[in-house]
């Protein structure tokens, strides 16, 4: 069984970096399997091949339970082969035994995206100041009018005019989008980018929200709006710092909000690094 850039081994110590956070940027199935399981040999063939096809949009990471009891033991695998699916962080799907290929091609296409590649503007809107951000809003609708079947380049005037405070006209552009373009990476942003300036606008004002948690530091309604300030306010450290708190405080408050808005502002966040920081510590508290 040997590794490929899209198969590989998982072990404790690389499940993390190359399972946890690879499934933030492309899905990742997860084998776990014994040596001596039949079933886990007529398997494995299976998806290798789909992965292989995959060509890159999607990984397998391959458990041998026998070497890594301990890593089998975190998530309760009982039975093999069992098969896991990760997205986002997380598991989202999975199955245990040895499946048709059909049947784990169906599986996958329900997790699946069909949206095309995003389009690379010329320059990077996160760096570009005001004045810049004007312009290249001229520029997209120049664009769009010339080519106005390049649904992309709507999402991304769409995401533009967010950060430039005209929310009513990127809300219009985002529910005009296509359907196969809606969940396009450029449109989820701009949708991320709207929702925090939607909140942090609807919440009031800082020195309130502020005091409502020093009144309650258990208040995670109130965190959730400071850090959708903070995030609109450029302080974006300081606004994953509160959607961590309430991740550690509480998965089950408005349905996993914390790791919802966490996931909502690496979309957002430009600095890679820091994108990169947060995520590990988001995954830390998760498993």
């Amino acid at each position: 069984m040997a590794d490929s850039p899209h198969a590989f081994h998982a072990t404790q110590e690389n499940f993390e970096k190359d399972v946890i956070e690879a499934s933030f940027v492309g899905p990742v199935l997860v084998d776990f399997w014994a040596p001596w399981c039949g079933p886990c040999k007529s398997l494995m063939p299976i998806l290798d091949k789909i992965v292989r096809e995959a060509n890159g949009a999607l990984k397998l990471a391959k458990v041998n339970t026998d070497e890594e009891m301990a890593l089998a033991g975190s998530f309760g695998i009982r039975s093999l082969p069992t098969v896991v699916l990760f997205k986002d962080g997380r598991p989202v799907d999975g199955f245990m035994g040895a499946q048709p290929e059909g049947a784990i091609r169906a599986l996958l296409a329900k997790h699946a995206s069909d949206a095309p590649p995003p389009v690379e503007p010329e320059l990077d809107p996160e760096i570009l100041g005001d004045e810049d951000l004007e312009a290249a809003i001229q520029g997209l609708e120049a664009a769009i009018a010339a080519e106005p079947e390049k649904h992309e380049l709507k999402a991304e005037l769409a995401d533009l005019l967010v950060r430039v405070g005209m929310a009513d006209q990127a809300l219009q552009l985002l529910e005009d989008l296509p359907e196969e373009t809606k969940d396009h990476d450029i449109a989820k942003r701009a949708r991320a980018r709207l929702n925090f300036l939607k909140v942090a606008v609807e919440a009031g004002g800082e020195e309130e929200v502020q005091a409502a948690i020093a009144r309650d530091p258990a208040n995670l309604q109130a965190r959730y709006h400071l850090g959708a300030m903070f995030l609109v306010g450029g302080l974006e450290a300081a606004a994953m710092d509160q959607f961590l708190t309430i991740l550690k405080s509480d998965r089950k408050f408005e349905d996993d909000l914390g790791r919802r808005a966490l996931i909502d502002a690496f979309r957002v966040v430009a600095d890679e690094n820091l994108v990169g920081d947060y995520r590990r510590k988001m995954t830390s508290l998760l498993f």
